[in-house]
């Protein structure tokens, strides 16, 4: 068995959640490197949208931001960002949104604009973006996060992209109709929304990894699946082509 970083796992568990028919709005770091090694993989034919309006996009390296011109040069065309959010995201047009961020709660809020109180933050964060909009307006959202206490918090600092609100059916009373966060992937595990409270549970269990080590990186009490899976280790395909994703995309960016 090929040796493999958390991250890695992480990453690779991502990816496997895409399929070839996928239409995927895109978040920069994590979720760009899950949604690009499906594409080199398993789902060739997926396309990729990046909230700077590029379409079907097919990066050689990952981008730095939405604005990189890789992600113009290799996409299939690039319309405005009025058009992309207007007729694309709101238009009902894409599938998954894959996100990331600073903090999350047990029912898959997202918070990326402060650390602390908004008026004197102690770390003042890159904001929302698209994803305030990309949360409500996709089909569903994946989330890719590594988890430790001060991301898995009790209560967001602030709430910058809803995720199923404070559970239940909290989420459609505010008139949203799509289904919010449907999977949530760490370092650690995989975790999916309970049919009922919507509160997140781990459904799988990455190898290696403890309950209690679940427990210990999460700033709630942790539930868990009647039948909790083991997830299944990258493969040494998968690792190959990830590595290479990052170490092409080192070289383009030292050279740049």
């Amino acid at each position: 068995m090929a040796d493999y970083k958390p991250t890695e796992m992480m990453t690779i568990a991502a990816a496997r959640s895409l399929k070839n028919d996928d239409i995927c709005f895109v978040g920069i770091g994590q979720p760009s490197a899950a949604c690009n090694l499906a594409r080199l993989t398993h789902a060739p034919g997926i396309t990729l949208i990046y909230e700077s309006g590029t379409l079907a996009t097919k990066p050689t390296v990952l981008p730095l931001s939405i604005g990189d011109g890789e992600l113009c040069d290799t996409a299939l065309t690039t319309v405005s960002v009025p058009e992309m959010f207007r007729y694309w995201l709101q238009g009902g047009r894409i599938k998954v949104g894959f996100l990331g961020g600073a903090q999350i709660d047990k029912f898959a809020n997202l918070n990326t604009t402060v650390v602390g109180p908004y008026d004197k933050p102690k770390v003042r964060l890159p904001g929302g973006g698209g994803a305030p909009e990309i949360a409500i307006s996709c089909s569903e959202i994946f989330i890719i996060m590594a988890q430790g206490k001060r991301s898995f918090v009790d209560k967001l600092d602030f709430v910058t992209s809803i995720g199923h609100v404070s559970g239940g059916d909290s989420r459609a009373k505010l008139g949203v109709k799509t289904k919010g966060p449907t999977k949530l992937i760490t370092d650690l595990a995989i975790w999916a929304p309970d049919p009922e409270t919507r509160e997140m549970t781990v459904v799988s269990i990455h190898p290696g990894v403890t309950r209690e080590q679940i427990q210990e990186n999460t700033g709630w009490p942790v539930k868990f699946a009647a039948t909790v899976d083991e997830t299944p280790v990258p493969t040494a395909q998968e690792l190959e082509v990830l590595r290479e994703l990052h170490a092409r995309t080192n070289r383009a960016h030292a050279a740049a």
